[in-house]
């Protein structure tokens, strides 16, 4: 494809890559500049375009791909990371949902709540609060990952009924 037939083809594509935009960022401005902004990347990329390829699905998938990475960086720059010397310091709202002090729980009593579950619950909730994911417990347990995830779900329950007694 030559230059000047890519160039026409990326022009007669404007209005769905437009609508496409869109429908992403739910914003005419915004969706200008995703629109521009894919133009230009799908201009500067014409030789990374194969030949018999579906090119409004190619360049459509390089807006969408824009999108999730500007969107990725937005929330990446919102993010607060927390830098309190102190690391026992919450930052938790003053309505916290306890009426009293006494209505919370220390860290003993649901420590306590999780050794008291069966070994069949206790030892893959244990490793999910570890940071396994499922997948991860389900090899290392030797378990079908509907299992795991029935045990997990069995845990929580187990767990909120004893901790609502301990309230």
């Amino acid at each position: 494809m030559t230059k000047v037939q890519f160039q026409q083809k990326i022009l007669s594509l404007q209005d769905n890559m437009f609508h496409f935009a869109l429908q992403l960022t739910a914003n005419r401005d915004d969706a200008k500049d995703l629109l521009q902004e894919t133009t230009l990347k799908a201009l500067n990329n014409q030789d990374k375009f194969a030949e018999n390829t579906n090119f409004k699905g190619w360049v459509l998938t390089i807006m969408r791909n824009i999108f999730i990475n500007d969107y990725r960086k937005m929330v990446a720059n919102q993010t607060i990371v927390d830098k309190t010397e102190n690391l026992y310091h919450l930052n938790i709202s003053q309505d916290s949902g306890f009426e009293t002090p006494e209505g919370t729980l220390s860290v003993q009593d649901i420590t306590k709540a999780i050794n008291n579950l069966d070994k069949d619950m206790k030892e893959p909730f244990s490793m999910l609060i570890a940071g396994y994911k499922y997948d991860e417990i389900a090899g290392k347990l030797n378990l079908p990952l509907g299992t795991v995830k029935n045990r997990i779900f069995l845990a929580r329950k187990v767990l909120q009924e004893n901790l609502k007694e301990m309230v």
